[in-house]
Parts: structure tokens; sequence; C-alpha cells
């Protein structure tokens, strides 16, 4: 009995001590043990009207989270997707990354047209214009750097599927050579 409340001794010490030691300085309240760098990072979402200044300085693509507030996948993919660390570090320095409600009442402004809700689908009009009308949630978006057409994605996306994407895009193979033809020759890095 007495070798037990040694050993459960020498455990409560080994934890209490480890915590110590994890523990950043900080604020009272914050937890003991913060989360790892590669799990707090995120991006940097802008709205449109941000997007379409950015384009005046400078074309790049434009990558569009196209969500709705109710969508299980979408939060799955902002927790999962949008967090991994080479998506992010991708994404902020290829692409203008835009996070857009499907059902905003907003009116919303792109290239001169506006684009408003519509009551009888429960959908804005961008949403329909950006997807072809094959709305499903989520749906990456593709606004090319040469501003040609929409390209949708729809459906949820892990990290290295979304590699292949966007280093498409990003990397300006669009336009130049098939899809199917850069993922056969594509070697895909994300975990």
């Amino acid at each position: 009995m007495q070798k037990l409340s040694i050993v459960v001794a020498i455990a409560w010490i080994a934890i209490f001590s480890c915590a110590q030691q994890s523990q950043v300085k900080s604020n009272p309240g914050e937890p003991l043990l913060k989360p790892a760098a590669k799990d707090r990072e995120k991006l940097e979402w802008l709205n449109l009207v941000e997007a379409a200044a950015r384009l005046q300085t400078q074309k790049k693509p434009v990558m569009i989270d196209l969500y709705t507030n109710w969508c299980t996948w979408c939060k799955v993919m902002d927790k999962k997707t949008y967090t991994n660390s080479d998506l992010v570090k991708y994404v902020s320095d290829k692409f203008y990354p835009v996070k857009l409600d499907a059902e905003t009442k907003e009116i919303l402004n792109w290239k001169g047209r506006q684009f408003k809700f519509r009551a009888d689908y429960r959908v804005n009009e961008f949403a329909v214009y950006l997807s072809g009308g094959n709305l499903a949630f989520p749906t990456t978006i593709i606004l090319p750097a040469d501003g040609s057409a929409p390209q949708a994605i729809p459906g949820y996306l892990k990290p290295e599927e979304m590699e292949l994407i966007l280093k498409y895009f990003g990397e300006g193979y669009f336009g130049k050579i098939s899809f199917t033809e850069f993922q056969q020759k594509f070697k895909p890095t994300w975990k």
C-alpha cells in the first residue's frame, strides 16, 4: 500500500512539474498549455472590397471560401484545412483569400455589377454567379488572375487536395496546360 502511495505521489509530482515547465508566462486566466504554433495559424481573410482594392495594385488569383453558417463541412474545413501551416503560408503569398457567406443579405459589388440577396432562393446572386448555379457548401472558388471565369470546386477539401488546386492556379499553370496534365506531373508535399 505504501509503495502504491509513493508511485502515485511521484506520478503527481512529475505531472505537476511538467505542467509548470511548459507554462509560458502569460496573463492570468490563460491556459497553462498553449496549442502548438502550427495549430494556431489561420488565414487572414479579406472581404470583396478589400480583395478588389488589392487587385488594383497587384494581380493575383482570388480564392473564395463560399460557405453557409449551417454547413457542418464548412466548419470542418475551417478547422482542419484552413489552419494547415503549409496552406496558410502558400495562400497568404499567392492569393487574395476571401471568406463569403453565400446567404449574405448584403449587396455585393464585383467588377461593376451588383449582386443582391434572393429571398426566393435564400442565397445571394453572387454565390450563384461564382458557382455557375451549382450551389454546394463548402465550395472553393478560384478567380484566376487573368480575369477569366470563376472556377468552382465543390465539397470538403483536405489540405493535400487543396495543394493540387492551389498550385495549379498559384504557380501560373492555369490557361497554359490542362489540369489533367498538371495533375499527372504533380508531386504533393503538404500533409
